[in-house]
């Protein structure tokens, strides 16, 4: 290879290694970065409220499901999926974290005791808001995460107050 063929020889591989790479531009793995954090954040406020709980599935699992939501978004995207297969990606995602879900769910007893319901249902939710913030709907996402948090930390006390009153335990007067 003589000096003339030397810099195009070393361009063509760059070109094949970017194409074959999928290199993104400076933009687009700074909007994949965001989206992917977001995912994450977004993931850990959930998990560490069940965390706290001493839930199953706590902050790395609720890390993982957003994570994991936003990026199959994410790469569905990348790959120039039209909307109608991005419908099926997100169709997957639903009934896949449907199964992880279930697996936080145990019956304790034959009375129809159940336990991780709510567990359950965090890691759908999350799953969601990581569909959203992979989409690039970080607003959404982070309001979708701000009323789950208000649900889990506001809800039990109405929970409780109203078990008190059905089983006639409410406190007296003095």
């Amino acid at each position: 290879m003589d000096s003339d063929e030397a810099p195009s020889a070393w361009l063509a591989i760059w070109i094949t290694l970017r194409d074959e790479l999928a290199l993104p531009s400076a933009s687009d793995l700074t909007s994949t970065t965001v989206r992917l954090l977001v995912a994450v954040l977004l993931g850990a406020l959930l998990g560490y409220d069940r965390e706290r709980q001493d839930s199953a599935a706590g902050l790395r699992t609720h890390m993982l499901v957003a994570l994991g939501a936003a990026l199959m978004v994410i790469g569905a995207q990348q790959s120039g999926m039209d909307n109608a297969d991005l419908s099926r990606v997100l169709q997957g995602i639903v009934a896949g974290i449907g199964f992880l879900g279930a697996g936080a769910i145990i019956k304790l007893n034959e009375k129809e005791q159940i336990k991780g319901l709510t567990t359950a249902a965090t890691i759908w939710s999350t799953a969601a808001i990581g569909i959203a913030a992979g989409l690039g709907l970080a607003i959404t996402a982070a309001l979708a995460t701000l009323l789950a948090l208000a649900i889990l930390a506001l809800l039990p006390r109405l929970e409780r107050h109203i078990a008190h009153k059905r089983d006639g335990d409410s406190p007296r007067p003095g």
